[in-house]
């Protein structure tokens, strides 16, 4: 084992090796999946001594299989798969098409037509894929009889896919994010994470990842102020002075059926997840403490989230075969088929969840394991965590310095910000930086200051890394959301890319100054929000005009 003269602490500098590869190598190529895996070879190379050999076997043995066979892990997997695979089946049934265009004939004018698109992507929570593939389809007939540019309809394709999906308590994203979580608080140890759960600080961050809350509700503002500005507003009055006959518009390639074949599996998921939810949280609340008492935060936070997802998605799974299978829509092959199709869809995000779960495994300490001496899993962990607050500014009374502590959330977004926008993927985006970063969040207000719940820069913080990673990827020309957004739209990728940045950027700018920068002064996120969104309709007043207007 390498032992720096550094006698504190086994690696020293070296211990961030692997984690600024992965973000380096991503950045440079732009492939996730492909920079975790060297950077976890560096980091096994790090922990045998320059070995190469031996650092191939400790990347397989010791972190990458561990990882995947996991009973945490495997749930995750499990739900993750089968949700995908209900996804694919209702989708091959055309029930999500049937639900989106029970919505069309509000679509009256340019103003319904566009509140009609954001509604509809509201609706299809469960995923950005689906709702990327289904919602351009099937609205790009509607936008175009009524004028709304090819441009703006990618836009709210895409301001609706992975904001909604991100923040939705039913969804592909959601055990995928409190296992990122759950990573960072194990990479942290107890003595920092204290009785802090991943889903208790999912649902307690929500309100701070304010880029997708904001970036939600910018859509409907610019259908409602009827205003926009720079490239979409030429393509708005490209729309309307176009004479292409709106009849020549492709429709979804996937038959519509009724909206009950899509909404029946989605209810039945839901509320099987909801029943198990209260049922394990509050049987882990009265196994804890009987006096505990029996709060929503406290009965999410001690729930089994991950059985509860996985048991609601197969019961969705099931129903969805058997209505299509049921009603003769589809014979059980091609149900089956539909299955497939949606699990091979979800299978990239899995891979990357494994291999940053295994680079999360590689750079923590102790984890939960009360030891007795320092360090003593040195050979197979590197303390990336105790090497980054070692190097945190503390006082005398443990706490991190008020400037540093106060700067994390928007340090923290645009750092996401930029992996996110070089890596083009989100996933991959929060499955590099939460690991690492939350050890230094969790850091910065001090050893056992309480739980993050109460903390509002710390709960920035984490909505910082999630909510960063989205707006990166929103502005990404690579990334595959924003690839098809513009497809299913029927759009010039680069125009859809030129068209959306402005917006984006606009957001995010809004966001850092009248968020995560006044946060830091102890100003309520409750008064925070409104005020984001009421400046947000201010600069969309003051610096767009109508479409119709003439220039």
């Amino acid at each position: 084992m390498l032992v720096l003269a550094d006698s504190e602490h086994p690696y020293g500098w070296l211990s961030l090796a692997p984690p600024l590869a992965t973000v380096v190598l991503a950045i440079v190529t732009k492939r996730a999946l492909v920079s975790l895996l060297l950077g976890l070879f560096a980091g096994a190379l790090i922990l045998t001594d320059g070995d190469p050999g031996r650092a191939v076997i400790e990347t397989c043995e010791t972190h990458l299989w561990p990882t995947l066979t996991s009973p945490d892990k495997i749930r995750v997997f499990a739900f993750t798969l089968t949700m995908g695979a209900m996804i694919g089946v209702v989708n091959r049934g055309g029930g999500m098409f049937g639900l989106v265009g029970l919505l069309s004939p509000l679509a009256r004018d340019r103003r319904s037509g566009q509140l009609t698109a954001w509604f509809a992507g509201l609706i299809v929570f469960f995923d950005d894929y689906t709702n990327t593939q289904m919602l351009g389809a099937t609205m790009r007939s509607t936008c175009d009889r009524l004028r709304i540019s090819r441009e703006k309809l990618a836009y709210i394709v895409d301001s609706t896919a992975a904001p909604v999906a991100g923040i939705a308590l039913i969804s592909t994203w959601v055990a995928i994010e409190i296992a990122y979580i759950q990573d960072g608080l194990n990479a942290s140890g107890p003595e920092l994470a204290g009785d802090q759960t991943a889903a208790g600080i999912f649902l307690s961050c929500i309100p701070y990842r304010f880029y997708i809350i904001q970036a939600l509700l910018f859509v409907p503002l610019v259908a409602l102020i009827g205003r926009d500005f720079g490239p979409m507003r030429r393509a708005e009055q490209e729309a309307l002075d176009c004479d292409t006959d709106p009849a020549e518009s492709e429709g979804p390639a996937v038959a519509a059926t009724h909206w009950i074949n899509a909404a029946a599996p989605l209810l039945l998921t839901l509320a099987v997840v909801v029943t198990l939810i209260i049922a394990t949280g509050r049987a882990a609340c009265e196994a804890a403490d009987p006096l505990m008492e029996q709060s929503v935060r406290n009965v999410f936070g001690a729930a089994n989230s991950a059985l509860a997802l996985f048991y609601g998605a197969l019961a969705g799974l099931l129903l969805a075969i058997a209505i299509v299978v049921g009603r003769k829509i589809l014979s059980f092959e091609q149900a089956a088929d539909g299955a497939f199709t949606g699990v091979r869809a979800v299978l990239p995000a899995l891979a990357i969840l494994w291999f940053a779960s295994a680079m999360s495994g590689m750079t923590r300490g102790n984890g939960g394991d009360q030891v007795d001496t320092p360090y003593p899993y040195a050979s197979s962990k590197l303390y990336t965590g105790d090497y980054l607050q070692s190097l945190l500014p503390v006082g005398e009374d443990g706490q991190a310095s008020p400037a540093l502590a106060a700067a994390l959330p928007t340090v923290v977004f645009l750092l996401a910000s930029v992996v996110a926008f070089s890596t083009g993927t989100s996933f991959g985006t929060m499955g590099i930086l939460l690991p690492v970063v939350t050890p230094v969040v969790l850091a910065s207000v001090g050893p056992g200051a309480g739980e993050a719940q109460n903390l509002p820069l710390m709960l920035a913080s984490f909505g910082g890394v999630l909510s960063g990673a989205i707006f990166g990827d929103h502005c990404s020309p690579i990334s595959d959301t924003t690839i098809l957004s513009s497809q299913s739209s029927g759009c010039d990728h680069v125009a859809h890319v030129f068209t959306q940045l402005p917006y984006a950027l606009t957001v995010a700018a809004v966001c850092v100054a009248l968020g995560t920068a006044p946060l830091a002064l102890g100003v309520s996120v409750w008064l925070l929000l409104p005020a984001q969104t009421a400046a947000l309709a201010a600069l969309l007043y003051f610096l767009g005009r109508p479409a119709e207007q003439a220039a």
